[in-house]
């Protein structure tokens, strides 16, 4: 068994249950690190998820480092950051069954996400049904305006989710 905690200083340390530190994480992000607020794994602890106080999910891959967390070699993969709310994420857990994400934020929104693809599917209140099926839809909440970015292993640099170019051209007649 091992213990995870997130701090105020925006890393996650694990530690063996005789109170041995295994491992800090520190998130991959082009924003400064922030205080996080909520953790949870799915049933099957293949993957970490992470809330912070600015409203940001993170999500690890930890399959291989719980197979030895004593292997340097095994380690624990950032996949995926999106903003879920514009306010601290107060609580998080994953339905591995319909594999979707439920977050609850200070605000009082509880919104549920696809855990793959960090997909917005909805939120708690709403006057029509979850569409757990549709998981490309490019909706999102109306206080967010960040798309989901996938970290990419190799370079460890970002990729946006979705790409979009908005050339701006100059009309000299307006």
């Amino acid at each position: 068994p091992i213990l995870a905690s997130a701090h105020e200083n925006g890393c996650i340390y694990l530690w063996s249950i005789q109170g041995n530190l295994l491992k800090e994480i520190l998130p991959f992000s082009k924003y400064p690190p922030v205080p996080l607020t909520a953790l949870c794994t799915d049933i099957s602890t293949k993957m970490l998820l992470a809330g912070s106080k600015e409203g940001h999910i993170l999500r690890w891959s930890i399959v291989s480092f719980l197979e030895d967390p004593q292997n340097s070699k095994n380690q624990i993969k950032e996949e995926l950051c999106w903003r879920a709310h514009s306010t601290e994420v107060v609580d998080l857990f994953h339905e591995e069954q319909k594999n979707v994400v439920v977050t609850a934020s200070v605000d009082g929104s509880v919104r549920l996400w696809h855990a793959v693809n960090g997909c917005y599917l909805g939120y708690f209140g709403q006057p029509r049904k979850f569409e757990l099926s549709d998981i490309c839809r490019l909706i999102l909440p109306c206080d967010v305006n960040n798309f989901p970015i996938i970290i990419k292993e190799e370079g460890k640099h970002m990729e946006k989710k979705k790409k979009f170019e908005y050339p701006l051209m100059l009309d000299r007649d307006k």
